[in-house]
């Protein structure tokens, strides 16, 4: 059986792409490890590469000036992660940080450029990607304004497990805090009443989801408005 942390084509992204890009990109892209907690770019940061992730996940956070920080999308197998380089930004005003550990693949700025300059079927994919990611970035900004930290805890959960394999995630109390954008305390008292409802498992810095139905009924609409987006603008995954 393949390992998909190595096998590039269980990126969504890249699984779908026609057979011509397929093979001009196969010799470029290079895997990467991705360990948990890693910073991949800072804010203002001149992008070098790009990132498909296979089984790593990767949140955006927006950081204050004075480093507090907030979650406003998470990336999977289900996209890329550096879409400002393709959009002529070159730069990013958010921070790019391993939320779960795993593999990844990576093609240059350059490489990159080159094929969203070719107007072919790879720049409409992309476009399409970032149309979902942006309704993520804004569904979150709504659910952080509207919706109680149960609500956020469940929405973020279930959006990571989506692009994951399995059940499981290691997640340490900060790093859950960083994400919502509270105190330790505050997220560590959220994932233990999912605990208690009989959610999810927690205990040394894994989570374990056990009730995925009872999960989303508890989550507010925001998730399946995100969900919903991802399934209409994105290709299925194509067999590698």
């Amino acid at each position: 059986m393949t390992d998909v942390s190595t096998d590039p084509r269980h990126n969504q992204l890249l699984a779908a792409l026609p057979h011509d890009q397929w093979q001009r990109w196969l010799t470029h892209l290079e895997h990467v490890d991705m360990p948990l907690g890693q910073v991949l770019y800072e804010p203002g940061d001149t992008l070098s590469h790009v990132y498909f992730p296979t089984t790593a996940i990767v949140s955006l956070l927006y950081v204050m000036k004075n480093g507090e920080s907030a979650e406003i999308a998470v990336v999977g197998n289900d996209g890329v992660v550096g879409v400002s380089l393709f959009m002529g930004g070159d730069s990013t005003p958010s921070r790019a940080l391993i939320q779960s550990a795993g593999g990844a693949y990576r093609l240059s700025a350059e490489l990159m450029k080159e094929e969203f300059g070719r107007a072919g079927p790879v720049l409409h994919l992309l476009l399409r990607y970032t149309q979902a990611l942006i309704t993520q970035m804004v569904q979150t900004a709504a659910c952080n304004k509207h919706h109680s930290l149960d609500q956020q805890l469940c929405r973020w959960l279930l959006l990571s497990l989506d692009r994951l394999h399995g059940t499981e995630m290691v997640m340490t109390q900060r790093l859950i805090a960083n994400m919502l954008g509270v105190a330790p305390a505050v997220a560590a008292e959220g994932a233990l009443e999912l605990q208690s409802a009989g959610l999810i498992d927690y205990a040394g810095g894994r989570i374990r989801v056990l009730d995925r139905g009872r999960l989303e009924k508890r989550s507010c609409e925001c998730y399946a408005v995100v969900k919903e987006e991802y399934e209409r603008l994105l290709p299925h995954r194509l067999a590698a």
